[in-house]
């Protein structure tokens, strides 16, 4: 299996709408229910959230939001706030005709590169335990669990 390289640009002006629509929709998916959302209860929280965190959209201080490019052609991105000490990681986004190609590990490879450049040592990031696709290439990179919540159904 070869290994997949992507390079990271800054995310255009242009791309940025409908990368804040699947990045909401994605946040949704998995915030819903953890919290007991109905589906458009977890999507206005979603955009409610990206707009606190982002109001000035990719030009807002502290926040990186790339495209991640296979030679010209986008397949992903990934968006990570260095505004805490240390930088978190709000949104890793695969392509969808693109996964299990290995461009998950690159973009997650490239980004922990760019905040190395920057002068960090630590990268942190949140995943819904659902996620098992996420969890298990989180753990093949090295990720460790720094704190757990859980629920049991009643």
């Amino acid at each position: 299996m070869t290994t997949a390289t992507v390079l990271l640009r800054p995310i255009t002006d242009a791309e940025y709408p409908g990368w804040k629509d699947r990045a909401a929709t994605s946040f949704a998916a998995g915030i819903g229910p953890a919290r007991g959302l109905t589906a458009d209860e977890a999507l206005k929280f979603a955009y409610e959230e990206t707009e606190k965190l982002l109001p000035d959209g990719p030009a807002t201080e502290n926040h990186l939001i790339w495209t991640a490019l296979a030679g010209d052609e986008p397949v992903g991105s990934l968006w990570i706030s260095t505004k805490p000490r240390v930088p978190f990681i709000y949104g890793i986004e695969v392509d969808s005709g693109r996964r299990g190609k290995g461009y998950g590990r690159a973009i997650m490879l490239a980004g922990e590169e760019e905040c190395r450049r920057l002068g960090h040592q630590h990268l942190d990031l949140n995943v819904f335990g659902g996620n098992t696709t996420a969890i298990g290439l989180y753990d093949s990179l090295g990720y460790a669990v720094i704190s757990q919540q859980m629920r049991k159904e009643l």
